[in-house]
């Protein structure tokens, strides 16, 4: 039996963060499937479960911070695989690392990290994944035990491993992404990270040389006392999600606990910071 499906267009001004909390906001709802456009977010929903007051209270949409306008259409069986092939191209981080879905070829980058394009969440487009990938590669993690937090498709995780961080742990709080986290790690042949789904109120007791945090920068400042209290002596703390402009409440956090910053990546007013302790 086929299913009918409603995708809604959407283009968002600004675009980064508000596809961002867009697609926060719609994976609370029905929608199950979002595909990043060049204006905006195409999210999917089957036909069966929409109803008419779906959009009503999503905050993004009353907010006036953003410029959001939308179409819809009714698709009959969506292809996800043709969907993604129209828009998802393979990420190169300096020459390094290659993020690619299964329908890409090969290449000869020292990392070679495959996801499978399901959904947009963590595919290493967005500028914050990019960074902490670069943080990764210049980083020496050989045998640190290592915490992925709030880790998408589990890019970083796999690269974690691929440069012999080991055990590592990949926290996340949204179902697919747990799951699609556990699918990508045996993708990529990786048998040292162990997913969970669920939040900082996991990390009781942990201990870690490694947190990957890429989140936001309220979750972050909510969070942080925990991440420090799970930090091992001489630990590295990679930070993403926020912009330049909220590096001083970042970094204020970080220096009350006992951090020390090391160093900033920035692209598009995005940014991400190494701290050690």
């Amino acid at each position: 039996m086929s299913n009918v499906y409603l995708g809604y267009h959407f283009t968002i001004e600004p675009k980064e963060l508000g596809s961002e909390i867009l697609i926060a906001e719609l994976g609370e709802l029905p929608f199950e499937s979002f595909v990043e456009s060049e204006f905006g977010v195409t999210a999917y929903i089957q036909k069966q479960l929409w109803y008419e007051t779906i959009l009503e209270d999503l905050f993004l949409l009353n907010s006036p911070q953003f410029t959001i306008s939308y179409t819809i259409e009714e698709i009959e069986q969506v292809n996800w695989n043709e969907e993604w092939e129209k828009n998802f191209e393979p990420i190169d981080v300096d020459g390094k690392c290659h993020v690619r879905a299964p329908f890409h070829p090969k290449t000869n980058a020292e990392f070679d990290i495959v996801i499978e394009p399901k959904m947009s969440f963590g595919t290493g487009h967005h500028e914050t994944t990019h960074m902490m990938i670069q943080h990764l590669l210049e980083t020496d993690v050989t045998a640190m035990k290592a915490l992925d937090m709030g880790c998408g498709t589990a890019i970083l995780a796999i690269l974690a491993e691929m440069k012999g961080a080991q055990p590592i742990d990949a926290i996340d709080i949204d179902n697919w992404c747990y799951l699609n986290s556990i699918e990508n790690a045996e993708r990529n042949n990786c048998h040292h990270i162990t997913v969970y789904e669920g939040d900082a109120a996991l990390l009781t007791d942990q201990k870690y040389n490694l947190i990957i945090a890429n989140i936001n920068r309220n979750i972050l400042l909510t969070d942080m006392q925990s991440y420090v209290n799970c930090l091992l002596p001489n630990g590295i703390l990679l930070l993403s999600g926020f912009y330049e402009e909220d590096i001083p409440f970042i970094d204020a956090s970080c220096t009350e606990k006992g951090l020390t910053f090391v160093k900033k990546f920035q692209r598009n007013n995005w940014v991400s910071l190494k701290y050690v302790n």
